[in-house]
């Protein structure tokens, strides 16, 4: 039935139908690439759950003004010293600025430093819903309006300003990033088919890809309210352009496996799609379901990542399983040029590197997983060093001391004068303003206390602390504030601000750490249990898995804390980094243990184990290579969660391919044999490989000459 499926969507008519049905959908898709970006919500209360103390308290905001509206400081600094008429050219420039477009209220005149050499004025600015993206252009404007000022430098910083430099990465990040992985793939891709042309069929499946799933993702979020922000938008780019290259190896490697067997290209890519499908499906499956468990989480912006990801994963399936097969039917064999699979030719990959690997790992199997294992317990142990309390703004940057906002913060912060644009906004009732202004007052790193709107019966104060309000320390002000607060008698005191957001974020992504952890393991688990009708090798597959999970994030961390001076992670980066790494990870298992089984049933399973190694170890490697590179290719982004979350899955991925899969994964079937298929007899002859078992080259008897019967002709 399934070889009939096959048959059918690679048709000598049918694959017309579906490559045209394709390029209509890339087509009809491809403007939401670009629209994406206007349905994105990056607004940092909009990623909390809605019982967070700090979302509860930007909900009542709108009743004090707009809650959209975002202070933003303009530093100035003279080392020579601001004079009287510079200051009036200031306050000149503050009329020119409260006319700017989307500048609400008073501009505040400027603030002068007990120095002289450093001035600041305060200005608010909303955009409505659209405030983050339309920052860069107010920050623009504000420039413009300064250039002629008597200052040496001026800044645009506060916390307009960062959101400003935060819009800024964002703006373009995606075609740029995409334009670099498609590089790096289409490199790889070189490489391994040899072949100056076959790289554009897949690269052109992925795009279909890529741009079906932002349509999609798009209307979900406009018409079903899914979260999506520049965060989920980048990864999307990668995990589609790099899972699809992934199938598409799979796919191409067996589909030229069968054509040294099929003189009929129809007949045998029918072979090919019935005999890799399984494994495809399985994959995206294990992925697709990995990243729903995210769900689960209570952050709202990794709660709507898994959605995102799991319907590019679901429409990169498709893709690959209908317009691929389509596209290399259509242009043939020729597509391999300069090396055309011949019928009758030899098949490499059964001579080949990893056949090699596997018939040096036969005779001591035992010694050999034992001492991989061991070694990457060792890698575990920099997992002592990862420390994911949340990064500062300063941390949050590559190159921090290059970007504007942070610098200027640190040019007021040098002569004396406090950033008032990030204060804790405090929620109380107007009889209680007060006696939680004193309450507030006595905690220490509070700078001050000032009113700052009073509706329905309830009071807005805002509080002025020291330091970077994304920083630890500012945390620790926001836990002293609601734990004094607390005991003010009277209704529920709530205490918001994008310090108290930046402390909610970490709270709850220390909670979902814990919880989606071990649903994703249990999900992964029984999609194996299903895929391989086994217990045993389930449980040792995400064993390894595990393990190289383990191995990836204390090497990073090692990498991260002392190679590139980055002391601490994002909140939320073990967990990202597992559910890709995990899911991902399996992906490669899978690969190989779907092989494994097929070949078990009529090799054995040693011997199987050693053929499936040898036929698929080539294209595993490349396709490990080509996922490892889409996600380092995070790294050009000037995010350090960027860039750490690239080099973990990318070190993870390579790990995997090239040693838990290869080597340890391996060696355990050879150790095992078919006890690995408990509770199910799969092998019954159970023996020890012997001498007699491998050729001269020391390659498992077998492997060279596939000794299996052709495929019965396909319906086509």
């Amino acid at each position: 039935m399934h070889r009939q499926i096959a048959g059918r969507l690679t048709g000598r008519v049918t694959k017309w139908i579906v490559l045209a049905i394709s390029l209509v959908a890339v087509g009809a898709c491809a403007p939401y690439f670009e629209k994406l970006a206007d349905v994105q919500d990056n607004d940092s209360t909009s990623w909390l759950p809605g019982d967070a103390e700090s979302t509860r308290a930007f909900e009542l905001l709108a009743d004090f003004g707009d809650p959209e509206a975002i202070t933003t400081a303009v530093v100035y600094e003279k080392v020579s010293g601001f004079d009287e008429g510079d200051l009036a050219d200031l306050e000149q420039q503050a009329t020119e600025i409260a006319a700017i477009e989307g500048v609400i209220g008073e501009v505040v005149p400027p603030r002068l430093s007990d120095d002289q050499q450093a001035a600041v004025i305060e200005v608010t600015v909303s955009y409505g819903g659209d405030t983050f993206l339309e920052m860069p252009k107010a920050a623009d404007q504000i420039r413009d309006i300064a250039a002629d000022g008597p200052q040496d430098d001026v800044y645009v910083a506060g916390f307009g300003g960062l959101v400003a430099d935060q819009a800024e990465v964002f703006s373009g990040s995606d075609v740029n990033l995409l334009l670099i992985t498609l590089g790096i793939v289409v490199l790889i891709l070189l490489i391994t088919y040899r072949s100056p042309i076959m790289w554009i069929l897949p690269i052109f499946s992925a795009m279909v890809a890529l741009s079906v799933s932002n349509a999609v993702v798009y209307f979900l979020a406009k018409e079903a309210g899914l979260t999506v922000n520049g965060q989920s938008a980048f990864i999307l780019t990668v995990l589609v352009v790099g899972a699809g290259t992934d199938y598409a190896l799979l796919l191409v490697a067996r589909y030229r496996e069968e054509l040294r067997k099929h003189d009929d290209r129809h007949e045998a890519m029918a072979v090919a799609l019935h005999r890799a499908a399984p494994a495809i499906i399985a994959s995206a499956a294990t992925v697709a379901l990995g990243l729903l468990c995210l769900t689960l989480a209570e952050m709202n912006s990794t709660a709507g990542l898994g959605p995102v990801l799991a319907v590019g994963v679901a429409v990169t399936l498709l893709v690959m399983t209908t317009t691929l097969p389509a596209l290399l039917v259509v242009f043939g064999r020729w597509i391999f040029w300069p090396k055309r699979p011949a019928v009758g030719s030899h098949e490499p990959t059964t001579t080949g590197l990893w056949a090699k690997v596997g018939s040096t790992i036969a005779p001591r199997p035992r010694l050999v997983w034992v001492g991989t294992a061991g070694l990457l317990l060792v890698a575990c142990l920099g997992l002592f060093t990862l420390d994911n309390r949340g990064l500062s703004a300063e941390e949050s940057f590559v190159g921090s001391d290059e970007v504007e906002s942070l610098v200027g913060d640190q040019v007021a912060l040098d002569h004396g004068l406090a950033d008032n644009s990030n204060p804790l906004l405090i929620v109380a009732q107007a009889d209680q303003a007060e006696a939680v202004t004193v309450a507030v007052e006595g905690v220490e790193g509070v700078t001050g206390v000032a009113p700052a709107g009073e509706a329905g019966g309830r009071a807005l104060l805002a509080a002025s602390i020291d330091g970077d309000p994304y920083a630890q320390a500012a945390f620790d002000i926001v836990k002293d504030v609601r734990s004094t607060v607390d005991d003010v008698p009277g209704e529920e005191v709530l205490v918001g601000g994008n310090s108290a957001v930046g402390l909610d974020i970490a709270e709850a992504s220390a909670r979902d750490n814990l919880v989606v952890t071990p649903v994703v393991l249990l999900v992964v688990l029984l999609v194996l249990m299903l895929l391989l009708r086994s217990l045993a090798a389930p449980l040792l597959l995400i064993g390894t898995v595990v393990l190289s999970f383990g191995a990836a994030l204390g090497l990073s961390s090692l990498i991260f804390t002392q190679l590139l001076g980055y002391d601490a992670t994002d909140a939320a980066f073990p967990l990202f980094a597992f559910v890709f790494l995990v899911a991902l990870g399996i992906d490669y298992n899978i690969f190989l243990m779907t092989r494994v089984r097929e070949e078990s049933a009529q090799h054995g399973t040693r011997r199987g184990s050693l053929i499936a190694l040898s036929a698929t170890g080539g294209v595993i490697t490349s396709a490990g290579l080509v996922l490892a590179a889409t996600f380092a290719a995070l790294g050009t982004l000037p995010l350090v969660f960027a860039l750490q979350l690239g080099i973990a899955v990318a070190l993870g991925v390579l790990l995997d391919t090239m040693i838990v899969r290869s080597i340890l994964v391996t060696a355990l079937n050879l150790d095992l044999g078919a006890k690995i298929w408990w509770p199910s007899k799969l092998d019954p002859d159970d023996r020890p490989l012997g001498p007699d078992d491998l050729d001269g080259d020391g390659v498992a008897a077998g492997a060279v000459d596939d000794e299996r019967p052709h495929e019965d002709p396909v319906p086509v």
